[in-house]
């Protein structure tokens, strides 16, 4: 059984980006993960976690076996000063002094996402005097690892007693956690596993999400399940309120490609107002023929009548064709046609007897 400290990186430096989301949030999974991985592994394991930035490194959660502490505690974190490296250490080393199970094996784990500005003589100072309180330290490097290389490194070896402490590098690209899972942080000494991070490596408890058995540990599979849907739906927030800010100006740059679209609409409708013209001459062209059916031969000339009726649309050259097919019916009509003038005329013979008349009174 073991108590350990967890000493979070809370600096400016880690709202850099190259880490997704960004070095805090990708650590603050990590965090979740390792809580998670050691509370499984002895019932009688505590976490807790420091905060190593803003006015003074702060104790956030002493030493608990209740995972929902840890869980909590990491989202009313906030990102803001400097990291103090020596000044974290030693307050995670004071904690872990007063833990209640004496018992228990003591261990540090700091992630380290900023430049440490203490020189190299402070830091194995302050190692030597955790090696000396049996105090065992993990290490995880990422964000700042070139410039931190040389420091992490004597802090290091001066704490690893027979091999109980660890330094792990991460560069940017990789996913954080899961690097670790597969990392001798996650898998303790001797690579005996902290649940998780057993599956992680070897499999043992492979098939289930996060390497939890829900079956046998139900309240920590929910617990971590939760946890990450949080994280992701802030991490997605925080993605959508930087897109917004980011897409104002594509917005303005998409209003003249939507103008442009919507003055293409009436032009993408000429070709139908051209059908309608070619439909509304094609009718002409019909009247006018049959026009020319129901005039008589004496009457003006069908060539001349087509062209004062459609004067932009001549006559088809099949026109002619079709004065034979309409020989007997032009018979026809042009008899009914006589029959309707003479019946319409005046009687030429009425007028003439009437004046005779007059002229014998």
């Amino acid at each position: 059984m073991e108590a350990t400290i967890v000493c979070i990186d809370n600096s400016e430096w880690t709202r850099s980006g190259d880490y997704a989301p960004t070095r805090f949030q990708a650590q603050a999974d990590a965090v979740n993960l390792l809580a998670g991985a050691k509370t499984q592994a002895h019932p009688e394991n505590t976490v807790g976690v420091l905060t190593m930035a803003g006015k003074t490194p702060r104790v956030l959660v002493t030493p608990t076996p209740d995972l929902g502490k840890v869980l909590n505690c990491m989202t009313d974190i906030e990102v803001d000063g400097e990291a103090n490296f020596p000044a974290s250490v030693q307050i995670a080393q004071l904690a872990l002094k007063h833990r209640q199970n004496k018992n228990q094996r003591q261990r540090i784990v700091i992630f380290a996402g900023s430049p440490i500005a203490e020189d190299k003589e402070t830091l194995v100072k302050i190692a030597k005097k955790l090696k000396k309180n049996s105090v065992a330290v993990d290490i995880v490097s990422f964000g700042c690892e070139e410039e931190n290389e040389e420091k992490l490194e004597a802090f290091f070896q001066a704490v690893n007693s027979n091999g109980n402490s660890h330094l792990v590098t991460v560069p940017p690209g990789p996913v954080l956690s899961d690097v670790l899972i597969s990392s001798p942080i996650f898998q303790g000494e001797g690579g005996s596993g902290y649940g998780f991070g057993a599956a992680g490596a070897g499999g043992g408890a492979a098939g289930f999400e996060f390497g939890v058995d829900p079956n046998i540990d139900p309240d920590l599979a929910l617990a971590l399940r939760v946890s990450l849907e949080e994280e992701r739906a802030r991490q997605n927030a925080a993605a959508a309120a930087a897109g917004t800010t980011g897409t104002g100006g594509e917005a303005a740059a998409d209003k003249p490609a939507e103008g442009a679209s919507a003055a293409a609409v009436p032009a993408g409708a000429g070709p139908a107002m051209d059908m309608e013209l070619d439909e509304d001459a094609l009718l002409q062209q019909a009247l006018a023929m049959s026009m020319q059916v129901d005039q008589p031969a004496t009457s003006t000339p069908a060539p001349a009548a087509a062209a004062t009726a459609t004067p932009a649309a001549p006559a088809p050259p099949a026109a002619p064709a079709d004065d034979g097919m309409f020989d007997v019916d032009d018979e026809e009509l042009r008899m009914a046609l006589a029959l309707s003038m003479q019946d319409a005329g005046p009687e030429p013979q009425a007028k003439p007897e009437d004046s005779s008349k007059d002229d014998m009174k």
